[in-house]
């Protein structure tokens, strides 16, 4: 048996009986097994994956299967899945076990999808490279001495690897844009509020969001109609309809469009050439097509790296104070008091990026340095929202690099933290307005390493966003830069 590329394939193979998901579940297991090296999984779900299996299998043949039937997906270490292991790749909840399944999960499972594992990914969400985890780093698995990328290279890994069909990963700065990027898959967030954040361990509340790792958007789409939608459990979330993505998905066929993209983007002086030319590559391809392709002014490119950092940080320093050995989480052994068990078990328990950023979040909401700090960026975060919704009353789309370039060496960066936190810089943007982006496998440099051309739109514009992203993956899907 070969590994499958889209959702469509396998039920064709199902429904005529030529494989059953028992037989698939097995076969995506042995990969995972023989593939290890990649350090993609923190654990696999032998059991209830094929107990998942059998029971879909029962109900294809039955012809009562759900839209999701026979779709072998990942999720992220830090999505809860009742009864399974749950640890944010941290030694702060190691041998930690979901007491309930996140509002994802459940959908997954209602659709008759089959979860096989979860997925290694930097500690708590924090990091570009997937450095950061307690079980080590994830090896790209297009080039081993390569990151693939983070906070979700775990999840990008297992879908490139084929050791599964599909990931859930989750974004919050671009923790699943960049690995899509890194590795030459899609990379889907939806808007702030599209899908229900509950069951997702915390790191920033206003920027979070789960999404999916798929070869293809046909399926990206899928599986976000699928768990996208109000939920009972998270006020956050928006009770918008959510639209059949799968069924309009080539209403943009032949239709001529608005797209903006902005100088400072493309032109930025960090950006690798080959990054820069294909961008550039594109543009003017849409634009000889008929497409309006316009530059457009954005003034918040130095502001919005610094912006996120203030208010993510404060959150996770919000968030993250319920790992005190005492409430929840580690407990050091070498506590002797009320005070040392506070300050041993997070100190133990923390790796040291996480530190990093709760002592940044703790400084930034402190008395004498909110208002410079934590008021001051909500502030100008309102800008950059305002900024892109301007940009959306006369543009249909924004495109982008994903990253300013190809996946990096392991270890390179892993001692810089500005380098690492400008990792992000195009990706950002879309979490501070609240809007959805799309990571597409448009680019292929010279090294034959994939990098990602990025879509934005507006807020629940989701299915215009699907759309343009598969006429633009049929026409421009890893063409060598």
């Amino acid at each position: 048996m070969k590994g499958f590329t889209s959702l469509k394939n396998v039920q064709q193979e199902l429904t005529s009986a030529k494989i059953s998901c028992v037989e698939l579940v097995d076969y995506y297991l042995k990969e995972i097994e023989t593939k290890q090296d990649l350090n993609a999984f923190v654990e696999t779900f032998d059991r209830s994956a094929k107990a998942q299996a059998e029971s879909v299998d029962l109900k294809i043949k039955e012809g009562k299967a759900g839209k999701l039937a026979g779709l072998i997906i990942s999720i992220k270490d830090n999505i809860c899945y009742k009864g399974h292991g749950l640890s944010a790749s941290s030694k702060m909840l190691e041998g930690f076990e979901s007491l309930y399944s996140a509002t994802v999960v459940e959908r997954l499972l209602k659709e008759d999808a089959i979860i096989i594992g979860r997925t290694n990914c930097d500690e708590f969400a924090m990091g570009s490279s997937n450095e950061t985890s307690y079980f080590g780093p994830v090896k790209n698995p297009l080039d081993k001495n390569k990151v693939a990328g983070g906070s979700s290279g775990g999840a990008a890994a297992s879908v490139v690897a084929g050791l599964c069909m599909a990931a859930l990963g989750s974004d919050t700065g671009g923790s699943i844009r960049q690995p899509a990027s890194f590795t030459g898959t899609v990379g889907f967030k939806p808007t702030y509020g599209r899908v229900s954040r509950n069951g997702l361990i915390a790191f920033g509340s206003s920027f979070d969001q789960i999404g999916t790792f798929t070869t293809n958007v046909q399926d990206a789409a899928l599986i976000s109609e699928v768990i996208a939608g109000k939920d009972e459990f998270d006020s956050t979330v928006s009770k918008k309809p959510v639209p059949a993505y799968t069924a309009s998905i080539d209403s943009l066929k032949g239709k001529k469009l608005k797209i903006a993209y902005f100088d400072c983007y493309v032109n930025h002086e960090g950006i690798d050439p080959e990054v820069k030319n294909r961008t550039i590559e594109i543009i003017e391809s849409l634009r000889a097509e008929g497409h309006q392709v316009d530059e457009v002014k954005f003034d918040y490119l130095d502001q919005i790296v610094p912006t996120y950092y203030v208010l993510t940080t404060a959150e996770a320093s919000s968030n993250l104070a319920r790992y005190d050995g005492i409430h929840f989480g580690y407990r050091s052994p070498n506590a002797t008091d009320l005070e040392s068990t506070y300050v041993k078990s997070r100190s133990e328990g923390f790796g040291r990026e996480v530190k990093r950023r709760i002592m940044l979040g703790t400084y930034v909401l402190s008395a004498g340095y909110y208002d410079a700090y934590y008021t001051k960026a909500q502030k100008v975060r309102r800008l950059v929202k305002e900024s892109t919704q301007k940009v959306f009353e006369q543009y249909d789309f924004i495109i982008s690099p994903t990253s300013p370039h190809i996946a990096f060496d392991l270890n390179a960066q892993k001692d810089d933290q500005i380098k690492m936190y400008l990792e992000d810089i195009f990706t950002v943007q879309a979490n501070l307005a609240g809007i959805p982006a799309i990571s597409l496998p448009l680019g292929q440099s010279k090294n034959q390493m994939p990098f990602g051309i990025q879509l934005m739109t507006g807020e629940f514009n989701e299915e215009k966003l699907f759309a343009f992203s598969k006429e633009l993956v049929n026409k421009f899907a890893l063409i060598k830069a």
